[in-house]
């Protein structure tokens, strides 16, 4: 490697990882985290969101599109994302917006990982996750999506994106193993979050039974036990050979 590409690469890693610092700490700053857990606070800011949804419809579209690459670009994980796009968008626009999105900053990540911190992701993980490559050496595009639907096994999303490195993925592959494999888990989500807003849209007072008898949340739960239970059985069949 020539010193004038290690230094570009080095100056750009740099910049990435205080760009993600700042992200952090801009987000920590303006956010009160316990005003989340205020039932009267999230009906209140509803009513808002839902009326600047429908003067801004595209704008919003817009800002989200690109706050979820950024997102997934600084190591972000996915699940406020998904439960926010079907709160605001509800099931069809929200599992659109936000899965294009998300596969797109995923993939953007993975190739800014391979560019530039191939050498630290191997040293760090090789050990740990080599036993897989014989699996994507078979079929790399199935063994991904497959990947990707179990959720890497447990791993968080952010390393979930750039532990493909390990095993050079195609970028190709990457793309739509990623689009295919994440899909039905996180259509879950945000089915949730749909679900949680027509709730609260029609409840004045949190009741929780109330809550957890609606179908709209019982059964995207539902969906996430029977995720669980097939992540469960293809990790052991797949996987968990020796």
């Amino acid at each position: 490697m020539k010193p004038s590409s290690a230094n570009l690469k080095v100056t750009l890693g740099i910049f990435y990882l205080i760009a993600l610092f700042v992200l952090l700490y801009f987000l920590f700053s303006i956010v009160d985290i316990r005003d989340f857990t205020s039932y009267e606070f999230i009906r209140s800011n509803s009513e808002i969101i839902e009326k600047y949804k429908n003067e801004n419809f595209l704008f919003l579209t817009i800002i989200f599109f690109i706050f979820s690459i950024v997102w997934v670009l600084l190591l972000g994980f996915a699940g406020p994302l998904l439960l926010f796009a079907g709160f605001v968008f509800g099931k069809l626009w929200g599992i659109v917006i936000s899965l294009a999105s998300i596969t797109l900053g995923a993939t953007l990540l993975y190739l800014l990982a391979k560019l530039f911190f191939s050498e630290i992701i191997k040293e760090k993980l090789e050990n740990k996750f080599k036993k897989f490559n014989e699996y994507f050496k078979k079929n790399e595009l199935f063994y991904f999506m497959l990947y990707r639907f179990v959720g890497g096994g447990g791993i968080p999303f952010g390393i979930q994106n750039v532990l493909p490195v390990l095993f050079n993925i195609s970028n190709k592959n990457y793309f739509f193993g990623t689009l295919i494999g994440i899909g039905p888990p996180m259509f879950i989500t945000v089915a949730l979050g749909d679900g949680l807003e027509n709730f609260i849209d029609n409840n004045e007072k949190l009741n929780f039974f109330n809550l957890i008898t609606q179908p709209d949340i019982y059964l995207p739960i539902l969906g996430f036990v029977i995720i669980i239970i097939l992540t469960f059985f293809l990790k052991k069949i797949f996987f968990n050979k020796n």
